[in-house]
């Protein structure tokens, strides 16, 4: 709880507030858990209908020499990335951008154009990192 605590002040530092966070958790649940699980580790209770098992989404900083991959986040889940998962691609959530117009900083500095919609669940997904 104290690193979660930790993890929330440290996003609102860089702007995400905490309730961009629960937000972000909310839309999580309702559109990434079926698949990923209700924590993130790809352990959802559609994982035995998919070609492609989900990934355990709390090690993408990990993954990523300890940086979180923003751009590939982003675009795999609005569609600019498309992966394969249950023998198509993976469902793109076309409604996280509906709304107002946001951005995110890419590792690089660079702005990445999407949703407030789509912040919400990348502040969220932040907190999930192990």
């Amino acid at each position: 709880m104290l690193i979660r605590t930790l993890i929330i002040l440290g996003l609102m530092a860089t702007g995400a507030s905490a309730e961009s966070v629960e937000a972000g958790r909310q839309i999580f649940l309702q559109n990434c858990a079926t698949c990923h699980g209700i924590n993130g580790r790809g352990d959802g209770p559609m994982t035995g209908a998919l070609a492609t098992q989900p990934p355990d989404l709390t090690r993408l900083t990990a993954n990523n020499e300890g940086v979180f991959p923003m751009v590939r986040v982003v675009f795999r889940i609005d569609g600019r990335d498309p992966i394969t998962s249950h023998g198509g691609p993976m469902p793109m959530f076309g409604h996280m951008l509906d709304g107002r117009s946001a951005a995110l900083d890419a590792e690089d500095g660079t702005p990445i154009l999407t949703s407030e919609m789509m912040v919400d669940l990348v502040s969220y997904l932040q907190t999930m990192q192990r």
